[in-house]
């Protein structure tokens, strides 16, 4: 049996390659995956181990309070003199903005860091020199190169706090992470450096390296002795656990992004295992006289199932060995892509582990046995009587009245999880996921019975194509499991596709609506890393001409004594806000805010049992006590939210000043010139943003943006390896129909007709996937928005009509494009050897 198995596959080559290359696919995206991640967290490992391969112990400054934030000079002498020390260096660091020649920040404001030059061994200088004086700084390469700076050269940048401008002197390399990840790093001499983060004579870390003989553990205990003395909330950490940490928190990192690529490989084989089983299918049901003539030779049930698992097998092995191959290419072309992107990774050769080997093998082997188990168990019962019989057997009734009953239990139950999962705000994930999942597979084992009446549906707009157009309705419900296999694929990509693309959509007006309605101020100004303005960024602004109106916005705790123990107060500027933001008062008004006098939104109201009218004992900061009247109750958006309180009530218990943000409202709109005119008041400062209500919206959805295009991108392999499954359910049905086709073409039918007959067959069955596809994605699109809404008020469904025009367009260009070959190889059939076919 294993020969006659071989012997099938051998003989069955032009038909399994499909198969082959759906599965290939899959697998191929499997360990793609794996081979990357394993890649990328290999060579960040590697590059965390060498930036401490000088550093034997770590003194880390402590966070006890404001006595023990910082590392002294008298520690770093100390442990100079330790005799385990070879030598110690203090290094302290921060935010620093470093400005383009255009004057616009370099990179995100998150990882743009400034630091004290530690020396040649940690920051080599490959051109000029080390920073030596206040006026002085140098760059790393990256950054230098990105930014088309040289040695020389004048470089404008900000630590929170006016421009300073720097002659860069040097440009070194480094390993540090923020750099590898597309951040930059400037350094300053250790004087400058300590001014601008900290104090004279303080550090953030001391890096001690180990003499020779001593160990890290030995190194650390002497340490250990002498901080009490000198910095008791220090700690002292070897280099190999700083290593270990950040390797793992690199691990960390990647495993969410490791799990979404695998996620999207397992789509792909999920819609892979319809063509394994349609394919395996049509095989066993042209073959039903083989496989009878084999039971009536004497071959049992389970002689001929393992015939059919053994052809799966072998396919599924070469399938999985290729499938290998390919993913170590797409791993080499993930990372190229991501550095084209700007993405900064660090350099290393690819890693293929054992278990990756093993996973793609086990994956490719497994899940074309799995598809094929069920043609393999209808093979095993065909009876040895069938070899006399007609070539195929017709699905019987009761056969299709139990699928039918059961995709519609199926159906029914999952969407009626997803609609309660809809209606309900919290906890309602894992319900809608498993409502998605049952209506979809219920949708699926329906699929035959959809079929005949959306295909009928379709009559009419194939009329004018005459008998091919009818011919082309029929053969596609002639066999509606098939039909419905082949469609599938196709249906589970485009539900994916249009649910993301409807959320995506709907997201995006509502952050323009948030910022459009919620926003009534021009401007909003931040700091690019996330942190405080000073008090007097708002003063400035509020002195140019331009401006009509501005508040900063700050924040401090109050204890309260109910329910939530303690409320943060929003300070706002009482009689600028009015004009700033829009706000929907269900008792009181804005114009109450004032003195003792605060707004509250809905959900404090409601989580405190506060009213309009009350009066609240309160705790500030600074531990005095006040009183505060609710003057009035507003509905919270994405903008404004919480217990707003007069700025000139709020700061004198402050222990330090400092805005959030500053809202600006101009005479004349926001316009270039304006924005020109406020950059400039603040110093055209890298460190500070200055965001339009536009800018505000691009920034926020430029994320969706970014991951929807992503999502498309591996939703892609879905969709293609749904492709090859058309492409195969069409060459198989033409080879079934070859006897049919040679009585068309002798009755007059000529070449271009049959190539027309098999290309609107393939657009019939990739449209009908279509519909299901874009019909379920805008369903589920629905349902996840609803669960959006609760935490986005402004969010509402909007239905994305371009793209899902665009989404049928491309369904029916993969009809096309999929029957290309197939039309061909029908058109060119011998007439006559078709006749005598069976």
């Amino acid at each position: 049996m294993f020969r006659t198995a071989l012997r099938t596959v051998l003989a069955h080559k032009a038909r399994l390659l499909m198969t082959v290359l759906a599965v290939m696919l899959g697998v191929s995206f499997v360990s793609g995956t794996l081979v990357f991640t394993d890649t990328i967290g290999d060579a960040f490992k590697k590059s965390s181990t060498t930036s401490y391969r000088n550093v034997s112990v770590a003194i880390k400054a402590g966070d006890s309070g404001p006595d023990s934030v910082r590392l002294s000079q008298k520690l770093l002498d100390a442990v100079k003199d330790l005799p385990g020390t070879a030598s110690a260096t203090g290094t302290v660091s921060g935010f620093t903005a470093v400005a383009d020649k255009k004057g616009k920040l370099i990179g995100d404001g998150w990882s743009t860091r400034g630091a004290n030059y530690a020396g040649a061994a940690k920051y080599p200088v490959t051109k000029g020199r080390a920073p030596a004086a206040a006026s002085e700084v140098a760059l790393d390469a990256k950054t230098a190169d990105r930014a088309g700076y040289q040695v020389g050269d004048t470089i404008r940048m900000s630590v929170d706090g006016p421009v300073m401008t720097q002659k860069l002197t040097g440009i070194f390399t480094t390993d540090d992470g923020n750099v590898a990840a597309g951040g930059s790093l400037a350094l300053f001499d250790t004087a400058t450096a300590q001014t601008l983060f900290a104090r004279p004579g303080q550090y953030d870390e001391i890096d001690v390296k180990a003499a020779a003989g001593t160990s890290q553990s030995a190194l650390r205990a002497q340490v250990g002795k002498i901080l009490p003395t000198y910095a008791k909330d220090a700690e002292a950490v070897t280099g190999k656990t700083l290593a270990d940490d950040e390797a793992q928190q690199i691990s960390s990192g990647l495993s969410g992004f490791n799990k979404t690529l695998l996620a999207f490989a397992g789509i792909a084989l999920f819609v892979g295992v319809f063509i394994i089983a349609n394919t395996f299918t049509m095989l066993v049901a042209q073959r039903t006289k083989e496989l009878a003539l084999l039971r009536a030779v004497g071959a049992s049930r389970r002689q001929v199932t393992r015939s059919v698992l053994t052809e799966a097998f072998l396919v599924g092995l070469a399938a999985a060995v290729a499938g290998f191959l390919l993913g170590i290419g797409i791993a080499a072309g993930m990372r190229s892509l991501l550095a084209s992107t700007g993405a900064t990774l660090p350099d290393g050769a690819l890693v293929v582990q054992p278990g990756t080997v093993v996973a793609a093998l086990a994956v490719g082997v497994g899940v074309t046995m799995l598809a094929a188990w069920l043609p393999a168990r209808r093979a095993a019962k065909i009876p040895p009587v069938a070899a006399m019989g007609a070539l195929y057997a017709p699905a019987t009734v009761k056969g299709l009245v139990v699928r039918n009953t059961i995709g519609a239990v199926l159906s029914a139950a999952g969407t009626a999880l997803v609609l309660l999962a809809a209606g309900t705000k919290d906890g309602a994930n894992l319900p809608m996921g498993a409502g998605a999942a049952l209506l979809l597979i219920g949708v699926f084992v329906l699929t035959p019975l959809l079929s005949r009446p959306v295909i009928a549906a379709a009559g009419p707009l194939l009329r004018p194509f005459g008998i091919t157009g009818k011919l082309a309705r029929q053969n596609s419900v002639r066999n509606p499991r098939r039909t419905a296999a082949t469609a599938s694929a196709l249906m589970i990509g485009l539900t994916l596709i249009t649910g993301l693309t409807v959320v995506a959509t709907s997201m995006q007006s509502a952050i323009n609506k948030m910022a459009t309605d919620s926003l009534k101020a021009d401007y909003q100004v931040t700091m690019a890393n996330g942190t405080y303005l000073s008090p007097d960024v708002e003063k400035k602004l509020a002195g140019l001409d331009r401006v009509t109106a501005s508040s900063g916005l700050r924040d401090s705790f109050v204890e309260t004594g109910g329910p939530g123990g303690g409320e943060s107060l929003l300070g706002v500027d009482a009689k600028a806000i009015g004009g700033l933001v829009t706000l929907d008062f269900s008792s009181g008004s804005i114009g109450a805010l004032g003195g003792s006098t605060v707004v509250i939104d809905s959900d404090t109201a409601k989580l405190e049992g506060w009213k309009t009218g009350q009066t609240v004992p309160v705790t500030y900061e600074d531990h005095k006590t006040g009183r505060l009247t609710i003057g009035g109750v507003y509905e919270g958006n994405e903008v404004i939210s919480g217990v707003l309180v007069d700025n000139a009530v709020l700061a004198p218990h402050m222990n330090e000043v400092e805005d959030m943000r500053v809202l600006v409202k101009t005479s004349g709109g926001a316009t270039a010139a304006t924005k020109d005119a406020i950059e400039k008041a603040l110093g055209n400062n890298p460190a500070v943003k200055v965001q339009d209500k536009a800018d505000v919206s691009r920034e926020i959805s430029s994320f969706i943006g970014l991951l929807l295009n992503i999502l498309y991108g591996l939703l892609a392999m879905a969709v293609l390896v749904a492709v090859l499954g058309v492409i195969n359910t069409l060459a198989m049905s033409v080879f079934e129909r070859s006897h049919e086709i040679g009585m068309l073409r002798a009755i007059g039918l000529d070449r271009s007709s049959v190539k027309r007959l098999v290309r609107l067959e393939s657009l019939i069955i990739s449209l009908f996937g279509a519909l299901l596809g874009i019909g379920l994605g805008v369903f589920f699109g629905w349902a996840a928005g609803r669960l959006i809404a609760g935490s986005v008020s402004t969010y509402a469904l909007v239905l994305p009509w371009g793209r899902i025009g665009l989404f049928l367009a491309i369904a029916a260009l993969v009809g096309v494009l999929a029957a290309l070959w197939p039309a061909r190889r029908a058109a060119r059939l011998n007439m006559l050897a078709s006749i005598k076919a069976e």
